[in-house]
C-alpha cells in the first residue's frame, strides 16, 4: 500500500469504533503517525492493536471531547511533541434523543450540542496553530444530510450539524491564504452503532461498511486537495456548492 502520508501527524476523534476508527487505520496504513482520540480506552486498545498489524503507529487519547481545557491541555501536549498536525478528523459526534423539540430535554440539548459544535469550536482554537505549522495542513469534520433537511423528530442532531457546517465553512474562509484546507464530509447511511440506534429497523447488511467510506474520507486528508469550505456528499461521489436561500 502507498505511504503517500508517511511522515504526517493526523489526529481523529471518535476513533475508538465505526467511522472514526476505520479511518484511523487507513491513515496508518498510509504512513501517518495516529493520534486516536476517544473516550472508550479498551476500543482505543484494540484500535492500537489493529494499527501495529499494518506497520503503522498510533497515540492514544482517552478523553471525553467534552471535557473542553482538557482538548486545550492536548494541543499544547501536541505542540511539544510534535509541533505541527497535518491531518485533523472531527469525526465524534452525538445523536441525541429522537423526538418532538418541545419533549427534547436541556442535558439532552446540552450534550448533541457539545459533542457536535462545540468540541469542534475548541478542537480548532487549540489546534490551528500546530495546522498552520504544517506544510499543507488538512482539516475534515464528519456532517451529515440532517443538517439539510429539517426532519422531523431529529432537531438537536439536525440542529447541531447545521451549526458545525457554518463553524467549519466560516474557519476556511479565515485560512484562506494560509496551507490549510478545512472541508465537510457527508458519509450517507452507514453501518455503525449510532445509525442502527436512529434506525433499529433497518437492516445493517444494507449499508455501506465504515471501511469504504473511511478511504474518502482519506482522501479528503492528502495534500493535494485544493477545495476549502466545502462539503463532499459520499452517497452522490461529489463536491456540492452550497448556495444562499432563494
Amino acid at each position: 500500500m502507498s505511504k503517500a502520508l508517511e511522515g504526517k501527524i493526523a489526529l481523529v476523534t471518535g476513533a475508538s469504533r465505526g467511522i472514526g476508527a476505520a479511518v484511523a487505520k487507513s491513515l496508518a496504513a498510509k504512513g501517518a503517525h495516529v493520534i486516536a482520540l476517544a473516550r472508550t480506552t479498551g476500543g482505543l486498545e484494540e484500535l492500537d492493536d489493529e494499527i501495529q498489524k499494518l506497520g503503522g503507529q498510533a497515540t492514544l487519547v482517552p478523553a471525553d471531547i467534552r471535557k473542553f481545557d482538557d482538548l486545550d491541555r492536548m494541543g499544547q501536549a501536541l505542540y511539544e511533541r510534535f509541533r505541527k498536525l497535518d491531518i485533523l478528523v472531527g469525526n465524534a459526534g452525538q445523536l441525541g434523543a429522537l423526538s418532538p423539540i418541545p419533549h427534547v430535554d436541556q442535558k439532552t440539548w446540552d450534550e448533541v450540542m457539545q459533542v457536535n459544535v462545540t468540541a469542534n469550536y475548541r478542537l480548532i482554537r487549540s489546534l490551528d496553530l500546530l495546522l498552520r505549522n504544517a506544510d499543507a495542513a488538512r482539516a475534515v469534520f464528519i456532517s451529515s444530510g440532517a443538517a439539510h433537511k429539517s426532519t422531523a423528530y431529529w432537531g438537536p442532531y439536525a440542529v447541531s450539524k447545521a451549526a458545525l457546517e457554518t463553524l467549519v465553512r466560516t474557519y476556511a474562509s479565515e485560512v484562506t491564504t494560509t496551507n490549510i484546507k478545512v472541508n465537510l464530509f457527508n458519509p450517507g447511511p452507514i453501518r455503525t452503532r449510532m445509525r442502527a440506534r436512529a434506525m433499529p429497523g433497518e437492516d445493517p447488511i444494507t449499508l455501506t461498511p465504515p471501511e469504504t467510506v473511511a478511504e474518502a474520507i482519506v482522501e479528503l486528508c492528502l495534500p493535494s486537495v485544493s477545495q476549502n469550505g466545502q462539503l463532499y456528499d459520499f452517497p452522490k461521489k461529489k463536491w456540492l456548492s452550497y448556495q444562499p436561500p432563494a
